[in-house]
Order: structure tokens, then C-alpha cells, then sequence
């Protein structure tokens, strides 16, 4: 693939209905099993267009009922981005049922078109499409086993995160349309309190742990005084950026904020948490699918959903503990070389982070967040010699908001198609976060040469259809875990940690660390492992509680590295002289997110064209 820029129409002659209709639904039509008629003589018609422009058409459709990740993308333009700026995502099972029913209309269209017509990128696109759509609907059937209020990444946690990080605050008409979704709060949160209640009265209750998670963090969101609520307080700080609003105007602003939180935010929160301590006797400690009925095909889903493979949970259960077993060795061979031989391997990196920890500080939680600055321009620097297209768009850090510190992971937030917004690495400073030891490793992963690198580049690559810039129809986390852990890998590989030994450890105690999580997912969701196994097999709590609720998205990481590095071991072999590293990661890079199957089509290409 190459990487040029080309003018693309933002909106297609869908988008271009007048927007705030579409958005009073926020819906298509009713789902329907069947073809129509209509239906058939739209496959008909569709022979008659390409297959681009197909793409374009029905992922518009799929975004405007999407606005919350339209905002995240800046997907549209004008009136129709303002108008989704102003809404948000419904929470509801029949919104859910509503966009299977679209998945099952497109998957039926993308089969009207002619592989053999297409040239490779567009193959590729189309096949990308119906690996999304096909999978988004083979996993309708488990649907009822994704808790809509969870520590992790519920409603509780998804609505706050849109505002604080990824709703633009750049003029009066952000704000206002910021306030618009403030007000929506209520209504989306008693969407999914009652789909929660829904489930609970189906007999599918989150484990007792989960569910003790979840209240003691939205306890703590709603604990300040609302003017003091990140939601408020994050809007206040941002506005100081607005140059045509005067003083008075901001008051005014943080004023309705403030009013919003405290009589829609705020209860509505309080009536999630008074459901989910409702339920607190009826839950039990029980972690995995397992205990569902059809929960070891819902787990065998969400393994191809994850891996994009067919491997099976013992497969996977085996790989980790193989890996387990060679990270060690090799750890404590590091270890013993730095006067560190006494103790498991476990006991003494527990020590060496405590050696290497920042103070529980104010200061100190800004000293790390400082370090991690500048381990970014470090990597940007060292990346030179082995990437010659990086993205054009900057990657910043900032801390979690002290609510999600309890239970959130590092994690990256992609830029907008527009570029008016970084890709923002942001860091839980909670205790056990805060140590040198691994740091730099982290920061590989989330930013240069990790996610930042890979994902940015999809949203900057106009030889992309859009909907492969953006992930509008989700993405593929074998590739993007696995193309995270494998810049870590790569940056041991090419020296980085040269005279740092304790940066080495920190590298394989990451890697060490996505292995043991290939036995402790499968473990709990599998083979009937307890909350407390996990734990003692080396996993946080918090981490432990994360592959509860996103069964088999941990078991991604390794697999998806483990696959990069054959391929590109493969293509090494292949090219001999020939081979080039920065050509092999254009390649890679250039390709975007996709299945490990598709990616090694186009390594093998790769191959084929003699690199």
C-alpha cells in the first residue's frame, strides 16, 4: 500500500439528510430477518456502484447512529459533527438488536460485489468488513454476559471518559454542545441501570467482587462536591482556552455544568448504585462464562473475537504457561547478574519496583508523569532507524482522573480524523503504579513505537477507507496488542535498554505479564479458577477484575505478538539481504487494523514483491 494524500468528500449523500433527523431516532428501521423486495432491488442497484463509494455510504449510516464514537473520531463534518456532539450513544438492548439488524443488511450487500473485480485494497477492506460484521453478529447470541455497569468499562466508566478526554472544548458551540450531553447523563445511565436490572431478573448477575468494584468507584465519582466532579472541573479548566468567551460567560457555563451534575449526574448514579447493592445477595464469587449456560461457546467466541484465530482456550492455557516458563528463566538470570538471587522471580521484581518506586506524592505522581515525557522524545528519537513514515500527529500523557486510578489501566486514546486532538496517553497514578521499574516499557506500548505509531498512522492514511481510519465498525485486538507488545519486544531487540538492566527486566516483566495472562483469562473464564487463583498466580486484583469482564481480550496481547514476530521472522528468512525493517513495518503499519489471517496475506505479498 502506498501513502499518499487525496481529497476524499467528507459526507456522503446519506450524511447529507439533515441531521438532527436522523439523530431523533438515532436508530435505522426496525431490524427485519428476511430480504425485502427493496431490499433486493437495492443488491441489484449496488452491482451498478463501486464498491468504495459502498463504504462509504453504509459506514456513515453505521457512525450517525454512533454519535459518541463519531465525537471520538471527528467521522463528520459542519452541522452533521455538530449535531452528534450534542448526543449520545443510546444504552439500550433494542438500540443493540437494531444495530445487528444493520450488520446483517450490509454483510448481505458486501456480498453483492465481485471479489474478483476489486484490486487489493479494496479486497482487503471488504474482506476486513465481513470479518467486523460477521463477528459483531455471531456474538449477538452472548451479548446478555457484557455487564452494562462495570468497573472497567461500563456505562459508568465509558459516559465520564467521552467528556473529560475526548469531547472537544475548543469553542462557545463545543460547550454548549457539551452541556446538550451533560443533560443526557440521566437518561443514558437509567438505560443501562435498567438493563442491568434486566439481566439480574434473567438470573446473569456480575460476581459479587465485580459488583463491590463497581460501587466503591461510583461511590467515589459522585463523592465531591459536583462543582468539584471531573466532569465540572475539567470543563472549567478547559474553557480558560477559549478566547471569545469573556469571564462571565465561563461562570455562566461551569455554572450549568455544575446544576447538571448535581440533578441528573448525580442521581442517576445513585439509583445504579442502589441497583447494584440491591443485587449484592444474590451474586456469588463464581469469575468466568463458565458458569452461564452456553458459556463455553460465549468464551470460544470472544477468544476468535479477540485472537482472530481458532485457537482453543487450552491451546492458549498451554502457549502461557510455555512463556511463563521461558520469561523466568530468563528474568532470573538478570536478576542474579545484579546480586538479586534469593526469593521466586515474582518476589524479587516485587522488590526491585519498591526499590524503584516515586514517592506516594503530589510531587512524585508529577515526577513520573515528567519522566514519561520525556521517555516519549526518547523513543521518537530512537525510532528514526527503524520507521521512515511515523504519524504527523503528536502523542501527550496525562493522569486518569483520581476516580478511575482504582481500577484503570495505562491506555491510549487515538486523534481525530481532523487532527485537532493528540493521541493522549493516560496513567493511573494509584500506588502500585507508581515505579520506574517498567516505565519506559509502558510508555513503548502506549505511545512510540506502540499504539501511537500504529494507530495514528490508520487515521492519517487517506488510502484507507474511512471506516478502517476510524475503527467505525470496531477494532481488531490482536493486531493492536499485538503490534503494542511487539514494540516492546522490538525495542529490546535493537538496544534501547543498552547498559540498563532494570529496564530490561521491566521489558520481559511486561511480557511476562501478557503471558501469565493467557493462563489466568483462560483460567477463570475456561478451567473454574477462582478471583483469589488468579491473584496468586501473579495478577493484581484490579487486572484480575478487568479479564472478568472482557472475557478473552487479555489472551490478544501475546498471541498477537507472538504472530507479528513469525511474520516478520518469515518475511527476514525470505528477503535475506533484501530485508529492510522500516519497509516491513510501512507494511504492516500501512496496512491497518485486521485480522492475523489478512496480515499475513499482505506479509506475503510483501514477500512476493521482493520486499
Amino acid at each position: 500500500m502506498t501513502h499518499r494524500d487525496r481529497s476524499r468528500p467528507v459526507l456522503s449523500r446519506l450524511a447529507a439528510v439533515t441531521a438532527a433527523a436522523l439523530l431523533a431516532a438515532c436508530a435505522p428501521a426496525p431490524p427485519s430477518t428476511a430480504p425485502s423486495t427493496d431490499a433486493q432491488e437495492a443488491a441489484a442497484a449496488q452491482q451498478a456502484q463501486s464498491i468504495a463509494t459502498f463504504f462509504e455510504i453504509f459506514a456513515d449510516e453505521w457512525m450517525l447512529r454512533q454519535p459518541s464514537s463519531a465525537t471520538g473520531s471527528r467521522y463528520f463534518e459542519g452541522e452533521t459533527q455538530v449535531a452528534m456532539d450534542r448526543q449520545l450513544t443510546p444504552q439500550t438492548a433494542q438500540f443493540d438488536e437494531e444495530t445487528i439488524a444493520l450488520a446483517r443488511r450490509g454483510l448481505a450487500e458486501l456480498e453483492t460485489f465481485d471479489r474478483a473485480a476489486m484490486d487489493d485494497d479494496e479486497r482487503v477492506s471488504a474482506e476486513l468488513l465481513e470479518w467486523l460484521l460477521r463477528t459483531r453478529i455471531e456474538g449477538d447470541r452472548y451479548s446478555d454476559y457484557q455487564y452494562p455497569l462495570n468497573q472497567f468499562g461500563g456505562a459508568n466508566v465509558g459516559l465520564p471518559n467521552l467528556m473529560t478526554v475526548v469531547h472537544p472544548v475548543r469553542s462557545a458551540q463545543d460547550a454548549d454542545n457539551y452541556l446538550a450531553r451533560l443533560r443526557l447523563f440521566d437518561e443514558r445511565m437509567g438505560e443501562a441501570t435498567r438493563r442491568a436490572g434486566d439481566l439480574a431478573a434473567k438470573g446473569i448477575l456480575p460476581p459479587r467482587f465485580i459488583l463491590q468494584a463497581t460501587i466503591a468507584q461510583m461511590r467515589q465519582f459522585i463523592s465531591p462536591e459536583p462543582s468539584a466532579n471531573p466532569l465540572v472541573a475539567t470543563f472549567a479548566e478547559r474553557l480558560d482556552g477559549i478566547d471569545d468567551l469573556d469571564a462571565a460567560a465561563r461562570r455562566t457555563l461551569v455554572d450549568e455544568a455544575t446544576a447538571a451534575v448535581a440533578d441528573g449526574v448525580y442521581s442517576a448514579w445513585r439509583e445504579a448504585i442502589a441497583l447494584l447493592e440491591s443485587q449484592l445477595d444474590g451474586a456469588t464469587d463464581d469469575a468466568g462464562l463458565w458458569r452461564f449456560e452456553n458459556g463455553a461457546e460465549a468464551y470460544a467466541h470472544r477468544l476468535r473475537q479477540f485472537t482472530s484465530t481458532d485457537l482453543s482456550a487450552e491451546q492458549i492455557h498451554q502457549l502461557g504457561l510455555r512463556e511463563v516458563a521461558r520469561i523466568e528463566a530468563e528474568m532470573d538470570e538478570i536478576l542474579r547478574s545484579l546480586g538479586r538471587s534469593e526469593g521466586t522471580v515474582k518476589a524479587r521484581v516485587e522488590q526491585l519496583k519498591a526499590d524503584l518506586a516515586y514517592p506516594e506524592t503530589d510531587a512524585g505522581r508529577a515526577q513520573l508523569m515528567a519522566d514519561i515525557d520525556d521517555m516519549i522524545r526518547d523513543a521518537e528519537r530512537r525510532s528514526d532507524a527503524l520507521f521512515d513514515i511515523r504519524p504527523k500527529t503528536p502523542v501527550v500523557a496525562r493522569p486518569y482522573p483520581e476516580f478511575r486510578w482504582a481500577s484503570a489501566a495505562a491506555s491510549y486514546t487515538p486523534p481525530p480524523l481532523d487532527g485537532s486532538r493528540p493521541g493522549v496517553y493516560q496513567m493511573p497514578l494509584r500506588k502500585d503504579r507508581l515505579t520506574r521499574f517498567g516505565l519506559r516499557t509502558l510508555v513503548y506500548h502506549e505511545t512510540v513505537p506502540g499504539h501511537h505509531f500504529q494507530i495514528a498512522l490508520s487515521v492519517e492514511n487517506r488510502d484507507l477507507p474511512k471506516f478502517r481510519q476510524t475503527r467505525a465498525f470496531g477494532g481488531i485486538s490482536a493486531f493492536s496488542e499485538g503490534w503494542a507488545l511487539y514494540a516492546e519486544r522490538l525495542a529490546a531487540e535493537e538496544g534501547w535498554y543498552e547498559g540498563d538492566p532494570e529496564g530490561r527486566l521491566g521489558q520481559l516483566d511486561a511480557e511476562l505479564f501478557r503471558a501469565r495472562r493467557l493462563v489466568v483469562d483462560t483460567g477463570l473464564h475456561a478451567m473454574r479458577w477462582t478471583r483469589q487463583q488468579a491473584i496468586d498466580y501473579g495478577i493484581s486484583p484490579s487486572e484480575v477484575e478487568r479479564y472478568v469482564v472482557m472475557p478473552g481480550q487479555a489472551t490478544s496481547y501475546k498471541v498477537g505478538q507472538l504472530e507479528i514476530i513469525r511474520l516478520r521472522d518469515k518475511a527476514r528468512d525470505a528477503l535475506g539481504e533484501r530485508f529492510d525493517p522500516r519497509e516491513f513495518h510501512n507494511r504492516v503499519l500501512l496496512t491497518g487494523v485486521v485480522p492475523l489471517t489478512l496480515l499475513e496475506q499482505e506479509v506475503d505479498a510483501y514477500i512476493r514483491s521482493g520486499g
